[in-house]
């Protein structure tokens, strides 16, 4: 891959989006900058720009001002959509007076309890701003996405309480965990109803205090959920995508953040992917084709590129992280059972 194009077509990609919100229709994420991010990392610079043409319908214009969120008040914004704005344009003055890591590092323990909010989107769109900073290095378009990630986050910040912890049976793996996550009894409306009823979840780790450790168990938790969605994700194919993408992005996370950090972020992770596999899992397994012996990541890529639905090519995009052959048919799986993106 020619990394300067890529680069190139991603930095231009971001100075186009910058002037979108991070949402529209009021409560409706704004993927795009998730999108092509993967897009580039994985060699598709030159699709970039079209991708971004055919979801150009999906985007609003930046929303308007509410009220200033400052060094003082910041507690008191925290969590209200209304100051989206405010919070971007917040973040975009820190991270031009701070060093970007050391922002994150100040930032990451008061954001990290409400990573549930906006779907979990919201922490998503920040571990693909942090592979972008930490691979191809930075500058003013990646560092603006950087703000923009985390001001979306401070304003969708969603805190998940009341949860009564259960019993995981001793040595239980990622995969066994997520089976034994009990399903919620109401499951009508959206991700914020289905949230609040979210009550009972397995503590699955609750030791895990060595920063070495976390990560190492929060990538078994990235491959169980990628592997599990092949099996589970006709439960809904758009939403059990977030039990293997957000995990992930705090995984990729990790590298830019003080060891210190890793083992609460391994526990706000798997709170997020076991509540979302209790508001959306189905109640049985399905079976899945496997992909063939001859099919590459790059083809898999290809096909997700070719679908266009965003959350298609970001669960192909943790997939490819994880590497193996049932990654690989948990992302062709997500693009069997969700429409294509049209322009």
């Amino acid at each position: 891959m020619d990394t300067d194009h890529a680069s190139g077509a991603l930095d231009e990609a971001l100075e186009r989006l910058h002037t979108s919100g991070p949402e529209r229709l009021g409560r409706l994420t704004n993927h795009a900058p998730m999108v092509v991010e993967a897009l580039a990392s994985h060699g598709r610079s030159a699709a970039v720009h079209r991708w971004l043409d055919l979801y150009a319908g999906h985007l609003e214009e930046f929303p308007a001002p509410f009220a200033p969120v400052t060094g003082a008040n910041w507690p008191q914004a925290l969590g209200d959509p209304r100051r989206a704005a405010d919070w971007i344009a917040y973040f975009t003055r820190e991270i031009a007076d701070h060093p970007w890591r050391d922002l994150l590092a100040t930032w990451w323990p008061r954001l990290l309890p409400g990573m549930y909010g906006g779907s979990t989107h919201p922490v998503i769109r920040v571990g693909h701003a942090v592979r972008t900073l930490t691979l191809n290095g930075e500058n003013a378009p990646r560092l603006t996405e950087l703000a923009h990630g985390l001001g979306y986050w401070a304003a969708r910040h969603q805190p998940v309480t009341g949860i009564t912890p259960l019993v995981v049976a001793a040595g239980a793996g990622a995969h066994e965990a997520l089976d034994s996550v009990p399903p919620i009894a109401d499951l009508s409306g959206g991700f914020p109803a289905r949230l609040a009823r979210v009550d009972r979840l397995p503590a699955w780790q609750p030791g895990a205090t060595d920063p070495d450790e976390a990560q190492l168990r929060l990538t078994e938790l990235v491959r169980a959920a990628t592997h599990r969605y092949a099996t589970h994700g006709h439960g809904n194919a758009t939403m059990m995508v977030h039990a293997a993408t957000a995990p992930n992005a705090v995984l990729r996370t990790l590298p830019a953040l003080p060891r210190g950090q890793w083992a609460a972020s391994l526990h706000a992770a798997w709170t997020a992917s076991a509540a979302v596999t209790a508001m959306y899992a189905p109640a049985e397994p399905a079976a899945y084709a496997r992909p063939g012996s001859r099919l590459t990541a790059e083809d898999v890529m290809e096909r997700a590129l070719a679908h266009g639905d965003e959350h298609v090519i970001k669960l192909t995009d943790t997939a490819l992280d994880v590497g193996d052959e049932q990654a690989l048919a948990a992302a062709l799986r997500s693009a069997e059972l969700s429409e294509p993106l049209r322009g």
